[in-house]
């Protein structure tokens, strides 16, 4: 029997059947990143947010249309990361405005509640861009405000149609974005959008979906014989320098044997290994030399969260794995003192990644860190959480990651008892200048008009590798190339890191500009750094040049030019 209207039940369902499908295809859309860089983390990011919203959805027993929509659009407004993550949580939070006052959807109210969807999200980005889900969610509203208007009443071909709409504009996206075109692409969040609509009509027809919605759960049997492994490699003389830990979320099969061969090899590169594998998760942690290739080897299977690594023959001590039973959030509880610690006027939180990086902002003042970055951008609840942890008037955010300044703002306005400042730093060093740049004796409006002003004169350059074969920027890309990314794009490609890094340096430099700042990675030997710096300072004697050890993952190199 044909439905021409949704009620509660029917719409729950076809939202967590939306969901699922969205985690089935997470790593599909990764891989259509533009860049061929080891960080495609749209799909990761869409599905993450959507996950939790769905969680709240598929708890409610008897759910009506109101409280519905306030478990849509509150779970994925807190759980939103990245920029498509906060686009997606933006949807549906117009989208559940347009529906939540109706005991059943009808053409005309999805028509509106789509539209409503769309001016909500066009909103929520400073600057829109076309070619991205934001046009292919203005295409679909666009199609059914056609179908309303044209007096449709079959709910099943309305739906149908506007999807069919929606994938034509997606399939459009390459062509008002060059960028695609040339990486041979369509839009990744625009894919995703499509994907959990796909899910939802599934639903809608009454095809047989699994609804449950679980996070994985380690038993607590597994999980002492975890603890007591991690207790005995505590006393374990120390051959490996580097603690590498981080969570693959599978998007692959991960059998008993994939799992043996992952171990032995990771036994091949280092020691210390624990690597417990739990329904669509699997928990890591070694000691290596070259973390890069256990990451690589992880990519094979899925994308990587909780990504940590710590140098121990810096820190003198090993850092173990602490194994918890859901992806772990990256606001820990503050200490007993910054909750009891006298109220101050301004405080500070910094996105970061990497030991070194993580000692340069503490060091500067900064009062809490989120682990986080490229392949692991915190929700908007983890920038919520450790506003709340520290005791500050006013409280600056640094994202020091594009795709983190979203997820940072939806924060701001969800806080209510304290003033909350996004200072829009794309990069590691934009972060640190903009702290450096702090005065205390001035007004927080001052203050932040003059950090955004300064962050704008910071170049960033960023050395990591290629992932596939592609052509972008008229650079023609092999896998396993070494690659310079500056602000706009890529500057340099080649075989050798050192040249790689040298030439993405001179892509950046101007005349004006007097101090260059080089982090290296957790792949990078002191020895290697020390050379790439004197090559610079013999290219450029005019300029400072300043080397610090970041200790970040899969960027080799952070090079900030000022």
């Amino acid at each position: 029997m044909s439905l021409n209207t949704i009620d509660a039940k029917v719409f729950a369902k076809m939202f967590l059947a939306g969901a699922k499908n969205l985690e089935s295809k997470k790593e599909w859309i990764n891989e259509l990143n533009v860049f061929p860089v080891p960080d495609g983390d749209t799909g990761t990011n869409m599905t993450l947010t959507i996950m939790s919203a769905a969680k709240e959805v598929a708890a409610m027993k008897e759910p009506d249309m109101m409280t519905l929509a306030k478990a849509i659009s509150s779970g994925s407004l807190r759980g939103a990361r990245g920029n498509s993550g906060v686009i997606l949580s933006q949807l549906f939070r117009g989208f559940t405005k347009g529906i939540r006052e109706y005991d059943e959807i009808t053409i005309p109210i999805l028509a509106a509640a789509g539209e409503k969807a769309v001016e909500t999200a066009y909103k929520a980005v400073m600057k829109p861009k076309e070619g991205t889900i934001l046009t292919v969610a203005k295409g679909a509203s666009m199609k059914a405000r056609e179908l309303a208007d044209a007096g449709e009443t079959d709910m099943e071909k309305f739906i149908r149609e506007v999807i069919e709409h929606a994938e034509y504009v997606l399939s459009q996206t390459p062509e008002m974005l060059p960028v695609l075109k040339q990486a041979g692409v369509v839009d990744s969040g625009g894919q995703g959008l499509i994907e959990v609509l796909h899910g939802s009509f599934d639903a809608f027809l009454g095809k047989e979906i699994d609804f449950s919605i679980s996070e994985p759960a380690q038993s607590s049997s597994r999980q002492s014989a975890v603890n007591a492994s991690l207790e005995a490699q505590a006393n374990m003389e120390i051959k490996f320098g580097y603690c590498t830990e981080f969570i693959i979320m599978l998007s692959k099969t991960f059998n008993i044997k994939q799992e043996m061969d992952f171990k032995a090899y990771l036994e091949s590169i280092g020691d210390s290994i624990v690597v417990v594998a739990d329904d669509d998760v699997v928990k890591v942690h070694v000691h290596t030399n070259d973390p890069g290739l256990a990451i690589q080897k992880a990519l094979k299977y899925g994308a990587l969260s909780n990504l940590k690594i710590d140098n121990m023959r810096l820190e003198h001590q090993e850092k173990l794995f602490k194994m918890s039973g859901d992806a772990q959030d990256t606001t820990e509880a503050p200490a007993a003192e910054e909750e009891t610690a006298e109220r101050k006027e301004a405080g500070f939180i910094a996105v970061s990644v990497g030991e070194g990086i993580d000692e340069i902002f503490k060091g500067l003042g900064v009062d809490h860190i989120i682990a986080g970055g490229q392949t692991m951008n915190p929700s908007t609840e983890d920038v919520i959480n450790a506003i709340n942890q520290v005791n500050a008037d006013t409280v600056y955010v640094l994202p020091n990651n594009k795709n983190i300044i979203l997820a940072a703002n939806q924060a701001k306005y969800l806080v209510e008892d304290k003033k909350v400042i996004v200072v829009p730093t794309k990069t590691i060093p934009q972060g640190i200048t903009a702290v450096i740049n702090y005065v205390p004796d001035m007004g927080a409006e001052e203050n932040e008009a003059s950090m955004t002003e300064e962050i704008c004169h910071v170049k960033t350059g960023e050395v990591t590798y290629a992932v596939r074969d592609t052509v972008i920027d008229d650079k023609e890309i092999k896998q396993g190339d070494y690659m310079g990314i500056g602000d706009a794009g890529i500057l340099s490609v080649g075989g050798d890191i050192e040249e790689v890094s040298f030439r993405m340096v001179e892509a950046m430099m101007d005349e004006d500009l007097e101090l260059i700042s080089i982090y290296y990675g957790a792949d990078i030997t002191e020895e290697a750094a020390q050379k790439l710096k004197g090559r610079i300072e013999a290219e450029y004697p005019s300029c400072d040049i300043e080397l610090q050890y970041g200790g970040q993952p899969i960027y080799y190199y952070i090079i900030s030019a000022e």
